[in-house]
């Protein structure tokens, strides 16, 4: 094995394991269209991490996370109890004052840190370069955990995003919404410890968008949602490596630049007759 992929196999190996639940995750925060609900929970997350590490708690550690995590959890309660009241107010409207909230007062705590610029600039884009195998394990077994958990309530799940059922504003329903946000709540936190909040939100949305371009059927567009994101991260991993360039930035942008080509390959293909206006 060279150098280089010894230096980078870490990280790619953390993009994989990004893209795998990320994107599946991506398809049900579009259904919903609770389209920032990712970035607000990843600025809570990294609210989280700032305050622990303004009490003199070490970044990427278990107690830095398990700070993290609390303050997740937190945001995940409150977006499933706005659930009841957004016949009266959109959802999305809780969530983008909730994510300039946490936002602000993260900028506050960095303050008063020795190193608040690179505390917030972590906090943005995380550093996938330093990531280590054993993070990427950890996180991977936690990853597998919550799989089951979707695995066992898909049907419950997919109905509450998918189908009328989102439209429910019971109490049981909103007890659901708020299993659902608590896992989605763990997968950012231990997402955002090694990616940073932009770069979570583009592996969460960026690849689920993409797919919805081209096909309405769920699997597909899962397959797609997964195979782009593997390939873009990897491509935007290894494109900051050898460019020496911010590495949680330049995998932001491919996936920007991954997206807009889509969208004009996605106008070309009915004019040639490949696919349909609609999509397929």
């Amino acid at each position: 094995m060279s150098l280089e992929l010894q230096i980078i196999l870490p990280g790619m190996l953390a993009c994989l394991l990004l893209t795998g639940f990320l994107s599946y995750l991506g398809l049900h925060v579009l259904a919903r269209e609770v389209i920032f609900v990712d970035i607000a929970l990843a600025q809570i997350a990294a609210l989280g991490t700032a305050v622990a590490s303004w009490r003199g708690v070490e970044p990427h550690t278990p107690e830095s996370w398990v700070w993290s995590l609390g303050f997740t959890f937190g945001g995940a309660a409150l977006f499933a109890l706005t659930r009841g009241v957004r016949k009266q107010v959109p959802q999305e409207a809780f969530i983008g004052i909730t994510y300039a909230v946490a936002a602000a007062t993260a900028i506050m705590i960095a303050h008063y840190h020795p190193h608040g610029d690179e505390a917030i600039k972590e906090i943005l884009v995380g550093s996938l370069l330093t990531v280590t195998v054993r993070e990427v394990g950890v996180t991977a077994a936690i990853f597998a955990v919550l799989a089951v958990v979707h695995v066992v309530f898909r049907r419950r799940f997919l109905s509450m995003s998918f189908e009328h059922a989102r439209d429910d504003d019971s109490a049981r329903a909103m007890l659901w919404d708020l299993l659902f946000y608590a896992t989605f709540g763990v997968v950012i936190t231990s997402s955002v410890q090694m990616a940073g909040v932009l770069l979570v939100f583009s592996f969460l949305i960026v690849p689920a968008v993409f797919s919805a371009l081209f096909t309405k059927r769920l699997p597909v567009r899962l397959a797609m949602a997964w195979v782009l994101g593997a390939v873009v991260s990897v491509i935007g991993l290894w494109g900051s490596f050898k460019l020496d360039l911010p590495t949680g930035a330049t995998v932001v942008v491919t996936f920007g630049v991954a997206l807009l080509l889509g969208a004009v390959a996605r106008l070309a293909l009915p004019r040639a007759g490949v696919l349909p206006s609609s999509g397929a």
